[in-house]
């Protein structure tokens, strides 16, 4: 494995550190506050290339590798998670199994508009019965013919409230089990498809988060993605490349949390020097330096292993929940080497603390994650 950034690699990463820094760090405070959602700077993103970084040029995608994916979404997850999951789910959940399992009409009509970022969209597999376990499925979608009646719920929907397309999981056959369920692209603004509530979140608060009612939705034949029963499949392997996405939102705001940890450490001064000086917080910031360079090491991985090609479930797993816990410990010790500042929202950790959390439980808990790498690890 080369360690060494190419010089495409490294000038995206810092326009991305530029955009965040110039972009998202305005108002993030407020926008975390209000729960209001980065339109504004969502739009930029698409047009930056950054809402279809690994999608073919024709397209609308950037073409990019799974490094410099990994690079942009540290950087932007550093100042903004909210935003940098937005960027996630587009990149990874919406475009990345529309290009790599729909057809060639599914891709001109819908991933070229997502991966060149004129709209975003949302993937819906949670249901208020089945998180974790994706198997059971109460969302249906009853083939009549020529096209599929949809009924049920999704929750935790990122992106629910504004995206424009959306890929549902739901049960075809209940009789046949995983083996019964497929996938569907869903319009919104169709007749019986409703935005639920807006959820009130602990953390990534910028970010879209809602419930989805489907009642007698009416999806068009030629809108399922895949052949009939593929449903399952498809969630699952979306979800292998989807966990780089969210290590690297979870190594992003560990890292931003700790620059800032080291900064406030280098000018605060207690017993008559900087506090970075005293061994209790000198070591604190030595373990989190070590940490989050451990958890970029798994991401970069997974991400040289994706673009080879190679079965990334372990990988991705690993990273993923690595990387998550090393953003809650992080954090946690960035809130207390700040001492009280750090419980105030000026200084910023206290809301990539509850940020971090979310990383643990979306796209797989830890406790799934550790399944998955278990029976990799005992074949």
């Amino acid at each position: 494995m080369d360690f060494n950034l190419s010089e495409e690699q490294l000038m995206i990463q810092q326009a991305a550190r530029d955009f965040a820094q110039n972009e998202l760090l305005p108002e993030v405070i407020e926008r975390d506050r209000d729960q209001k959602f980065p339109t504004e700077q969502v739009k930029k993103m698409g047009e930056m290339g950054l809402l279809g970084m690994m999608v073919d040029p024709k397209y609308g995608g950037a073409g990019m590798d799974s490094v410099s994916y990994v690079l942009a979404m540290e950087e932007i997850a550093k100042i903004d998670a909210s935003a940098a999951v937005v960027m996630s789910v587009n990149n990874s959940l919406v475009c990345a199994g529309l290009e790599k399992f729909a057809s060639e009409e599914q891709k001109v009509k819908y991933l070229t508009p997502l991966a060149s970022g004129k709209v975003i969209g949302a993937f819906a597999l949670s249901e208020p019965e089945a998180g974790s376990d994706a198997t059971s499925q109460k969302t249906t979608a009853e083939d009549k013919g020529d096209y599929y009646l949809l009924n049920g719920i999704k929750n935790w929907i990122t992106n629910g409230g504004t995206a424009s397309y959306y890929i549902v999981i739901a049960q075809t056959d209940p009789e046949k089990k995983h083996k019964g369920i497929n996938a569907f692209i869903v319009e919104r603004g169709w007749e019986g498809f409703e935005v639920g509530v807006k959820e009130d979140k602990l953390g990534i608060r910028g970010s879209d988060t809602h419930s989805l009612i489907f009642n007698n939705v009416k999806v068009p034949k030629e809108n399922r993605i895949g052949e009939d029963g593929f449903g399952f499949n498809f969630a699952m392997a979306v979800l292998n490349g989807g966990r780089i996405g969210i290590a690297s939102q979870a190594l992003g705001i560990a890292s931003g949390a700790y620059e800032l940890a080291l900064k406030y450490a280098k000018t605060r001064k207690a017993f008559k020097t900087e506090i970075i000086n005293h061994q209790a917080i000198a070591f604190k910031l030595a373990d989190m330096a070590t940490q989050i360079t451990a958890a970029r090491m798994l991401c970069f991985k997974a991400a040289c292993e994706k673009d080879a090609g190679k079965d990334i479930s372990e990988s991705g797993a690993m990273a993923k929940l690595y990387a998550s816990q090393v953003a809650m410990d992080t954090t946690i010790e960035a809130v207390q080497i700040h001492g009280g500042y750090g419980y105030v929202k000026e200084y910023h950790v206290e809301r990539m603390m509850r940020d971090a959390k979310i990383t643990q439980i979306y796209e797989g808990t830890s406790e799934i994650q550790k399944i998955v790498i278990s029976r990799s690890i005992a074949k």
